[in-house]
Protein backbone atom coordinates (compact mmCIF):
# COMPACT_ATOMS: atom_id res chain seq x y z
CA UNK A 1 0.00 0.00 0.00
CA UNK A 2 1.62 3.43 -1.31
CA UNK A 3 2.85 5.54 2.30
CA UNK A 4 1.11 8.42 1.24
CA UNK A 5 -2.55 7.14 0.89
CA UNK A 6 -4.89 9.96 2.12
CA UNK A 7 -8.30 8.95 3.70
CA UNK A 8 -11.04 11.52 4.92
CA UNK A 9 -13.82 10.68 6.55
CA UNK A 10 -16.28 11.97 8.87
CA UNK A 11 -15.82 8.28 11.32
CA UNK A 12 -12.44 7.41 10.78
CA UNK A 13 -12.70 3.52 10.39
CA UNK A 14 -8.90 1.45 10.71
CA UNK A 15 -10.43 -1.23 9.11
CA UNK A 16 -10.10 1.03 5.56
CA UNK A 17 -6.93 0.51 5.57
CA UNK A 18 -7.41 -3.68 5.10
CA UNK A 19 -8.61 -3.05 1.35
CA UNK A 20 -5.97 -3.62 -1.12
CA UNK A 21 -5.74 0.38 -2.24
CA UNK A 22 -2.70 0.06 -3.96
CA UNK A 23 -4.67 -2.47 -7.16
CA UNK A 24 -6.65 -0.99 -9.39
CA UNK A 25 -10.59 -1.87 -8.53
CA UNK A 26 -10.67 -4.10 -11.45
CA UNK A 27 -8.01 -6.41 -10.03
CA UNK A 28 -9.42 -7.16 -6.92
CA UNK A 29 -10.16 -10.27 -6.05
CA UNK A 30 -13.48 -12.40 -4.52
CA UNK A 31 -11.38 -12.54 -1.26
CA UNK A 32 -12.14 -8.58 -1.05
CA UNK A 33 -15.43 -8.67 -3.44
CA UNK A 34 -19.05 -9.04 -2.71
CA UNK A 35 -21.06 -9.89 -5.32
CA UNK A 36 -24.42 -7.73 -5.30
CA UNK A 37 -26.47 -6.68 -7.98
CA UNK A 38 -26.02 -3.17 -8.92
CA UNK A 39 -27.42 -0.80 -11.76
CA UNK A 40 -25.50 0.87 -14.37
CA UNK A 41 -22.97 3.41 -14.01
CA UNK A 42 -20.31 5.59 -15.48
CA UNK A 43 -17.77 4.35 -13.29
CA UNK A 44 -16.48 0.86 -11.93
CA UNK A 45 -18.31 0.12 -8.73
CA UNK A 46 -17.70 -3.07 -6.69
CA UNK A 47 -18.55 -3.99 -3.40
CA UNK A 48 -16.78 -4.90 -0.71
CA UNK A 49 -16.61 -6.47 2.45
CA UNK A 50 -15.77 -3.87 5.94
CA UNK A 51 -15.85 -4.62 9.32
CA UNK A 52 -18.51 -6.67 9.07
CA UNK A 53 -20.35 -4.41 6.72
CA UNK A 54 -20.68 -4.26 2.91
CA UNK A 55 -19.65 -0.78 1.48
CA UNK A 56 -20.19 0.38 -2.39
CA UNK A 57 -16.62 1.29 -3.83
CA UNK A 58 -16.62 4.00 -7.05
CA UNK A 59 -13.39 5.14 -8.53
CA UNK A 60 -13.37 8.51 -9.83
CA UNK A 61 -11.43 11.25 -9.61
CA UNK A 62 -10.36 12.88 -6.36
CA UNK A 63 -12.33 16.11 -6.54
CA UNK A 64 -15.49 14.05 -7.99
CA UNK A 65 -15.14 12.23 -4.91
CA UNK A 66 -14.46 14.91 -2.43
CA UNK A 67 -17.57 17.06 -3.80
CA UNK A 68 -20.05 13.93 -3.77
CA UNK A 69 -18.49 12.84 -0.11
CA UNK A 70 -20.06 16.74 0.89
CA UNK A 71 -23.14 16.61 -0.98
CA UNK A 72 -24.37 13.22 0.19
CA UNK A 73 -22.78 14.36 4.08
CA UNK A 74 -24.93 17.76 3.68
CA UNK A 75 -28.36 15.74 2.06
CA UNK A 76 -27.80 13.23 4.87
CA UNK A 77 -28.16 15.98 7.59
CA UNK A 78 -31.43 17.54 5.33
CA UNK A 79 -33.03 14.02 5.76
CA UNK A 80 -33.13 12.95 2.02
CA UNK A 81 -33.08 9.69 1.47
CA UNK A 82 -29.50 8.56 0.03
CA UNK A 83 -26.48 6.56 0.73
CA UNK A 84 -24.24 6.88 3.97
CA UNK A 85 -20.70 8.12 2.64
CA UNK A 86 -17.67 6.77 4.56
CA UNK A 87 -15.00 7.83 3.11
CA UNK A 88 -12.64 9.13 0.19
CA UNK A 89 -9.67 7.59 -0.38
CA UNK A 90 -7.52 9.58 -2.37
CA UNK A 91 -3.06 9.90 -3.33
CA UNK A 92 -3.54 5.76 -4.35
CA UNK A 93 -0.67 4.44 -6.33
CA UNK A 94 0.23 0.96 -7.23
CA UNK A 95 3.08 -1.01 -5.49
CA UNK A 96 5.28 0.38 -8.75
CA UNK A 97 4.12 3.70 -7.51
CA UNK A 98 1.85 4.37 -10.58
CA UNK A 99 -0.72 6.74 -9.67
CA UNK A 100 -4.45 4.91 -9.05
CA UNK A 101 -8.13 6.47 -9.34
CA UNK A 102 -9.50 7.87 -5.83
CA UNK A 103 -12.00 5.83 -4.61
CA UNK A 104 -15.25 6.84 -2.84
CA UNK A 105 -16.80 4.41 -0.01
CA UNK A 106 -20.14 4.37 0.88
CA UNK A 107 -22.14 1.79 2.96
CA UNK A 108 -24.43 -0.62 1.00
CA UNK A 109 -28.20 0.11 1.92
CA UNK A 110 -29.72 -3.08 3.27
CA UNK A 111 -32.74 -4.63 1.85
CA UNK A 112 -31.87 -2.62 -1.33
CA UNK A 113 -31.99 -3.42 -4.92
CA UNK A 114 -31.11 -1.55 -8.39
CA UNK A 115 -33.95 -1.53 -10.94
CA UNK A 116 -32.69 -4.18 -13.13
CA UNK A 117 -32.73 -6.59 -10.13
CA UNK A 118 -36.35 -5.42 -9.66
CA UNK A 119 -37.33 -6.32 -13.39
CA UNK A 120 -38.09 -9.42 -15.06
CA UNK A 121 -40.69 -11.19 -17.67
CA UNK A 122 -42.67 -12.01 -14.68
CA UNK A 123 -43.15 -9.10 -12.96
CA UNK A 124 -45.76 -7.17 -13.45
CA UNK A 125 -46.30 -3.65 -15.39
CA UNK A 126 -47.48 -2.18 -12.34
CA UNK A 127 -43.91 -2.70 -10.79
CA UNK A 128 -42.47 -0.28 -13.17
CA UNK A 129 -45.24 2.07 -12.46
CA UNK A 130 -44.78 1.87 -8.57
CA UNK A 131 -40.94 2.25 -9.26
CA UNK A 132 -41.10 5.52 -11.22
CA UNK A 133 -43.99 6.91 -8.58
CA UNK A 134 -41.30 6.25 -5.81
CA UNK A 135 -38.83 8.15 -7.99
CA UNK A 136 -41.19 10.99 -8.72
CA UNK A 137 -41.34 10.93 -4.55
CA UNK A 138 -37.69 11.21 -4.03
CA UNK A 139 -37.25 13.89 -6.77
CA UNK A 140 -40.06 16.02 -5.13
CA UNK A 141 -37.95 15.87 -1.68
CA UNK A 142 -34.94 16.89 -3.27
CA UNK A 143 -36.42 19.93 -4.93
CA UNK A 144 -38.22 20.75 -1.80
CA UNK A 145 -34.69 21.22 -0.34
CA UNK A 146 -33.05 23.25 -3.29
CA UNK A 147 -31.36 20.39 -4.62
CA UNK A 148 -30.89 20.11 -8.34
CA UNK A 149 -29.96 16.73 -9.44
CA UNK A 150 -29.31 16.74 -12.98
CA UNK A 151 -28.95 13.01 -13.84
CA UNK A 152 -32.06 11.91 -13.04
CA UNK A 153 -32.72 7.82 -13.58
CA UNK A 154 -33.82 4.32 -12.19
CA UNK A 155 -29.75 3.93 -12.59
CA UNK A 156 -28.61 6.11 -10.00
CA UNK A 157 -31.32 4.88 -7.55
CA UNK A 158 -31.72 2.25 -4.97
CA UNK A 159 -35.31 0.89 -3.94
CA UNK A 160 -36.68 -0.81 -0.79
CA UNK A 161 -39.94 -2.44 -0.49
CA UNK A 162 -42.19 -0.55 1.71
CA UNK A 163 -45.67 -1.78 2.45
CA UNK A 164 -46.38 -2.75 -1.24
CA UNK A 165 -45.10 0.40 -2.80
CA UNK A 166 -41.16 1.38 -2.88
CA UNK A 167 -39.04 3.93 -1.13
CA UNK A 168 -36.40 5.61 -3.37
CA UNK A 169 -32.61 6.05 -1.97
CA UNK A 170 -30.23 8.69 -4.35
CA UNK A 171 -26.78 6.84 -5.25
CA UNK A 172 -25.07 8.87 -7.19
CA UNK A 173 -25.25 13.24 -6.35
CA UNK A 174 -21.87 14.01 -8.72
CA UNK A 175 -24.22 16.19 -10.24
CA UNK A 176 -25.83 17.65 -8.17
CA UNK A 177 -26.02 20.97 -6.95
CA UNK A 178 -28.01 22.58 -3.58
CA UNK A 179 -28.82 25.27 -4.62
CA UNK A 180 -29.57 28.86 -2.82
CA UNK A 181 -33.23 30.23 -2.03
CA UNK A 182 -34.30 26.63 -3.52
CA UNK A 183 -35.05 25.81 -7.36
CA UNK A 184 -36.44 27.82 -9.90
CA UNK A 185 -39.85 26.06 -12.27
CA UNK A 186 -37.17 26.31 -14.95
CA UNK A 187 -34.73 24.07 -13.05
CA UNK A 188 -37.14 21.57 -11.82
CA UNK A 189 -38.59 21.11 -15.20
CA UNK A 190 -34.94 20.37 -16.63
CA UNK A 191 -34.87 17.59 -13.84
CA UNK A 192 -37.93 16.28 -14.77
CA UNK A 193 -37.13 16.10 -18.23
CA UNK A 194 -33.95 14.49 -17.89
CA UNK A 195 -35.98 12.22 -15.71
CA UNK A 196 -38.26 11.58 -18.37
CA UNK A 197 -35.97 10.71 -21.28
CA UNK A 198 -33.51 8.46 -19.27
CA UNK A 199 -36.13 6.17 -18.04
CA UNK A 200 -37.74 5.62 -21.51
CA UNK A 201 -34.17 4.91 -22.21
CA UNK A 202 -33.11 2.39 -19.32
CA UNK A 203 -36.70 0.07 -19.96
CA UNK A 204 -36.01 0.56 -23.82
CA UNK A 205 -32.78 -1.18 -23.39
CA UNK A 206 -34.97 -3.65 -20.80
CA UNK A 207 -36.87 -4.53 -23.92
CA UNK A 208 -34.71 -4.61 -26.11
CA UNK A 209 -32.44 -7.54 -23.61
CA UNK A 210 -36.20 -9.02 -23.35
CA UNK A 211 -36.32 -8.56 -19.76
CA UNK A 212 -39.74 -6.22 -20.01
CA UNK A 213 -42.84 -7.43 -19.46
CA UNK A 214 -44.60 -6.86 -23.18
CA UNK A 215 -47.06 -5.10 -21.26
CA UNK A 216 -45.36 -2.54 -20.59
CA UNK A 217 -45.00 0.43 -22.85
CA UNK A 218 -41.53 2.17 -21.79
CA UNK A 219 -42.19 5.98 -23.15
CA UNK A 220 -45.75 5.89 -21.51
CA UNK A 221 -44.47 4.40 -17.88
CA UNK A 222 -41.28 7.17 -18.49
CA UNK A 223 -43.84 10.05 -18.84
CA UNK A 224 -45.87 9.01 -15.68
CA UNK A 225 -43.11 10.46 -13.51
CA UNK A 226 -44.22 13.69 -15.05
CA UNK A 227 -47.97 13.26 -13.67
CA UNK A 228 -46.87 11.80 -10.69
CA UNK A 229 -43.99 14.34 -9.97
CA UNK A 230 -46.53 17.55 -10.57
CA UNK A 231 -49.54 16.08 -8.70
CA UNK A 232 -47.65 16.35 -5.77
CA UNK A 233 -45.60 19.35 -5.88
CA UNK A 234 -49.17 20.56 -6.91
CA UNK A 235 -50.77 19.53 -3.41
CA UNK A 236 -47.73 20.20 -1.67
CA UNK A 237 -47.72 23.90 -2.68
CA UNK A 238 -50.79 25.11 -4.01
CA UNK A 239 -53.07 27.61 -2.79
CA UNK A 240 -56.78 26.52 -2.00
CA UNK A 241 -59.80 29.12 -1.45
CA UNK A 242 -62.44 27.52 0.88
CA UNK A 243 -66.33 29.46 1.93
CA UNK A 244 -65.42 30.62 5.75
CA UNK A 245 -69.11 28.47 6.22
CA UNK A 246 -66.60 25.51 5.54
CA UNK A 247 -63.41 25.68 7.99
CA UNK A 248 -63.38 22.37 8.17
CA UNK A 249 -61.63 21.83 4.73
CA UNK A 250 -59.01 23.18 6.33
CA UNK A 251 -58.61 20.26 8.45
CA UNK A 252 -59.16 17.99 5.70
CA UNK A 253 -56.69 19.89 3.54
CA UNK A 254 -54.00 18.86 6.63
CA UNK A 255 -55.22 15.51 6.59
CA UNK A 256 -54.74 15.13 2.76
CA UNK A 257 -51.20 16.08 3.30
CA UNK A 258 -50.79 13.61 6.31
CA UNK A 259 -52.03 10.82 4.14
CA UNK A 260 -49.07 11.78 1.76
CA UNK A 261 -46.81 11.40 4.19
CA UNK A 262 -45.85 14.83 4.92
CA UNK A 263 -46.36 17.27 7.89
CA UNK A 264 -46.99 21.44 7.68
CA UNK A 265 -44.51 23.43 9.44
CA UNK A 266 -46.48 26.57 9.19
CA UNK A 267 -50.11 27.22 7.61
CA UNK A 268 -50.77 30.67 6.10
CA UNK A 269 -54.12 31.53 5.95
CA UNK A 270 -55.92 34.85 4.25
CA UNK A 271 -59.67 36.33 4.43
CA UNK A 272 -61.48 38.55 2.11
CA UNK A 273 -62.45 42.14 2.65
CA UNK A 274 -65.79 40.68 2.88
CA UNK A 275 -64.96 37.41 4.81
CA UNK A 276 -66.36 34.93 2.90
CA UNK A 277 -63.32 32.93 1.78
CA UNK A 278 -60.29 31.69 3.53
CA UNK A 279 -56.85 30.97 1.39
CA UNK A 280 -54.88 28.76 2.65
CA UNK A 281 -50.81 28.16 1.58
CA UNK A 282 -48.83 25.38 3.24
CA UNK A 283 -45.64 26.13 4.21
CA UNK A 284 -42.60 24.28 5.09
CA UNK A 285 -43.65 21.12 4.42
CA UNK A 286 -41.72 18.14 5.87
CA UNK A 287 -41.81 14.24 4.63
CA UNK A 288 -42.08 11.35 7.02
CA UNK A 289 -45.16 12.14 8.61
CA UNK A 290 -46.10 8.03 9.74
CA UNK A 291 -42.22 7.56 9.90
CA UNK A 292 -41.84 10.49 13.06
CA UNK A 293 -45.65 9.29 14.61
CA UNK A 294 -44.44 5.77 14.25
CA UNK A 295 -40.99 6.27 15.42
CA UNK A 296 -42.31 8.26 18.55
CA UNK A 297 -44.54 5.71 19.85
CA UNK A 298 -42.90 2.69 19.25
CA UNK A 299 -39.31 3.29 18.51
CA UNK A 300 -39.59 1.38 15.27
CA UNK A 301 -37.54 2.94 12.23
CA UNK A 302 -39.91 2.38 8.88
CA UNK A 303 -40.53 3.47 5.49
CA UNK A 304 -43.32 5.88 5.27
CA UNK A 305 -45.94 3.31 3.32
CA UNK A 306 -44.62 0.83 6.16
CA UNK A 307 -45.21 3.30 8.91
CA UNK A 308 -48.44 4.01 7.49
CA UNK A 309 -49.66 0.52 7.64
CA UNK A 310 -48.18 -0.19 10.95
CA UNK A 311 -49.76 2.63 12.40
CA UNK A 312 -53.18 1.40 11.39
CA UNK A 313 -52.84 -1.43 13.45
CA UNK A 314 -51.34 -0.13 16.47
CA UNK A 315 -54.50 2.67 16.19
CA UNK A 316 -56.82 -0.51 15.81
CA UNK A 317 -55.24 -2.25 18.84
CA UNK A 318 -55.33 1.05 20.99
CA UNK A 319 -58.87 1.74 20.48
CA UNK A 320 -59.59 -1.99 21.41
CA UNK A 321 -58.06 -1.93 24.92
CA UNK A 322 -59.28 1.43 25.72
CA UNK A 323 -62.54 0.08 25.43
CA UNK A 324 -61.56 -2.50 27.60
CA UNK A 325 -59.53 -1.09 29.75
CA UNK A 326 -60.89 2.86 30.09
CA UNK A 327 -57.89 4.78 31.43
CA UNK A 328 -55.26 3.57 30.22
CA UNK A 329 -53.10 5.94 28.39
CA UNK A 330 -52.50 5.21 24.89
CA UNK A 331 -48.51 5.33 25.19
CA UNK A 332 -48.33 2.58 27.32
CA UNK A 333 -50.75 0.51 25.05
CA UNK A 334 -48.50 1.33 22.05
CA UNK A 335 -45.35 0.06 24.13
CA UNK A 336 -47.76 -2.77 24.75
CA UNK A 337 -48.99 -3.15 21.11
CA UNK A 338 -44.76 -3.47 20.38
CA UNK A 339 -43.72 -5.87 22.77
CA UNK A 340 -46.98 -8.39 22.25
CA UNK A 341 -47.96 -7.83 19.02
CA UNK A 342 -45.04 -6.33 16.38
CA UNK A 343 -42.47 -7.96 18.41
CA UNK A 344 -43.57 -11.48 18.33
CA UNK A 345 -44.09 -11.55 14.71
CA UNK A 346 -40.50 -10.63 13.77
CA UNK A 347 -39.22 -12.62 16.83
CA UNK A 348 -40.95 -15.75 15.47
CA UNK A 349 -38.55 -15.47 12.16
CA UNK A 350 -36.34 -18.18 12.24
CA UNK A 351 -32.34 -16.79 12.30
CA UNK A 352 -31.46 -18.23 8.80
CA UNK A 353 -34.72 -15.62 6.92
CA UNK A 354 -34.04 -12.40 8.69
CA UNK A 355 -32.07 -11.40 5.71
CA UNK A 356 -35.15 -11.74 3.54
CA UNK A 357 -37.11 -8.74 4.81
CA UNK A 358 -36.84 -6.01 6.58
CA UNK A 359 -39.09 -6.48 9.97
CA UNK A 360 -42.08 -3.67 9.49
CA UNK A 361 -41.64 -5.05 6.12
CA UNK A 362 -42.41 -8.48 7.48
CA UNK A 363 -44.97 -7.55 9.20
CA UNK A 364 -47.01 -5.76 6.52
CA UNK A 365 -46.94 -8.78 4.65
CA UNK A 366 -48.32 -11.12 7.65
CA UNK A 367 -50.73 -8.85 8.21
CA UNK A 368 -52.18 -9.26 4.32
CA UNK A 369 -51.34 -13.24 4.60
CA UNK A 370 -53.40 -12.99 7.54
CA UNK A 371 -56.28 -11.28 5.62
CA UNK A 372 -56.26 -13.65 2.82
CA UNK A 373 -56.38 -17.01 5.02
CA UNK A 374 -59.41 -15.54 6.31
CA UNK A 375 -60.76 -14.78 3.09
CA UNK A 376 -59.53 -18.38 2.24
CA UNK A 377 -61.09 -20.20 5.14
CA UNK A 378 -63.92 -17.79 5.98
CA UNK A 379 -62.97 -17.42 9.39
CA UNK A 380 -60.84 -15.32 11.93
CA UNK A 381 -57.35 -16.65 11.25
CA UNK A 382 -55.30 -15.57 14.61
CA UNK A 383 -51.90 -13.20 13.97
CA UNK A 384 -50.16 -16.38 15.25
CA UNK A 385 -51.25 -18.65 12.96
CA UNK A 386 -50.79 -16.42 10.09
CA UNK A 387 -47.42 -15.77 11.12
CA UNK A 388 -46.31 -18.69 11.43
CA UNK A 389 -48.17 -20.03 7.84
CA UNK A 390 -46.47 -17.29 6.27
CA UNK A 391 -43.36 -17.62 7.41
CA UNK A 392 -43.76 -21.22 6.13
CA UNK A 393 -45.49 -20.96 2.73
CA UNK A 394 -44.22 -17.53 1.69
CA UNK A 395 -41.05 -15.81 3.53
CA UNK A 396 -39.14 -19.35 2.82
CA UNK A 397 -39.29 -19.11 -0.62
CA UNK A 398 -38.16 -15.01 -1.12
CA UNK A 399 -34.33 -14.32 -1.83
CA UNK A 400 -32.46 -12.57 0.87
CA UNK A 401 -32.46 -8.47 0.30
CA UNK A 402 -30.28 -8.26 2.55
CA UNK A 403 -26.37 -7.52 1.36
CA UNK A 404 -25.98 -11.28 0.69
CA UNK A 405 -23.61 -13.09 -1.88
CA UNK A 406 -24.11 -14.09 -5.34
CA UNK A 407 -27.76 -12.48 -5.77
CA UNK A 408 -28.49 -12.77 -9.34
CA UNK A 409 -29.89 -9.98 -11.02
CA UNK A 410 -32.71 -11.55 -12.14
CA UNK A 411 -34.66 -13.70 -10.41
CA UNK A 412 -38.46 -14.76 -9.67
CA UNK A 413 -39.92 -15.61 -6.36
CA UNK A 414 -41.86 -18.90 -6.44
CA UNK A 415 -44.95 -18.27 -3.85
CA UNK A 416 -47.06 -21.12 -2.70
CA UNK A 417 -50.74 -20.92 -3.62
CA UNK A 418 -52.92 -20.28 -1.06
CA UNK A 419 -55.18 -22.91 -2.13
CA UNK A 420 -52.16 -25.29 -1.70
CA UNK A 421 -51.18 -24.24 2.47
CA UNK A 422 -51.53 -26.82 4.77
CA UNK A 423 -54.26 -26.70 7.04
CA UNK A 424 -53.05 -26.38 10.92
CA UNK A 425 -49.54 -25.15 9.94
CA UNK A 426 -49.16 -23.11 12.91
CA UNK A 427 -46.08 -23.73 14.43
CA UNK A 428 -45.51 -23.84 18.08
CA UNK A 429 -44.46 -20.99 20.24
CA UNK A 430 -42.49 -20.30 23.31
CA UNK A 431 -43.89 -22.43 26.16
CA UNK A 432 -44.79 -19.40 28.47
CA UNK A 433 -47.15 -17.73 25.91
CA UNK A 434 -48.22 -21.13 23.70
CA UNK A 435 -51.82 -21.13 24.84
CA UNK A 436 -51.89 -17.15 25.62
CA UNK A 437 -55.03 -16.27 23.16
CA UNK A 438 -53.87 -13.36 20.21
CA UNK A 439 -55.44 -10.13 21.41
CA UNK A 440 -57.65 -9.96 18.72
CA UNK A 441 -59.48 -13.71 19.54
CA UNK A 442 -60.54 -11.72 22.68
CA UNK A 443 -62.10 -8.84 21.04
Amino acid sequence: MGTDLRITSALMDATLLDLPWDEPLEEWTETDVVQLPKGISRHLVRFARLGGRVVAIKETTTEMAQREYGMLRTLQRLEVPCVEPLAVIADRTSADGEPLAAALVTRHLRFSLPYRALYSSSLKAATAVRLVDALAGLLVRLHLVGFFWGDVSLSNTLFRRDAGAFAAYLVDAETGSLETGGLSDGRREEDLELARINIAGELLDLAAGDRLDAAIDPVAVAGSIVSQYRSLWHELHSDQEVPTSERWRIRERIERLNALGYDIGELSMRTTRGGTTVTISPKVVDPGHHHRRLQSLTGIDAQENQARRLLNDLDEYVATQQDARPGVDAEVLAAEWYDRVFARVVAAVPVELRGKLEGPEVFHEVLEHRWFLSEQRQREVSLKEATYAYIETQLAHRRDEAALLNVPTTVTMPIVALDDLPEGSEAEGDADDADEPDWRDRV
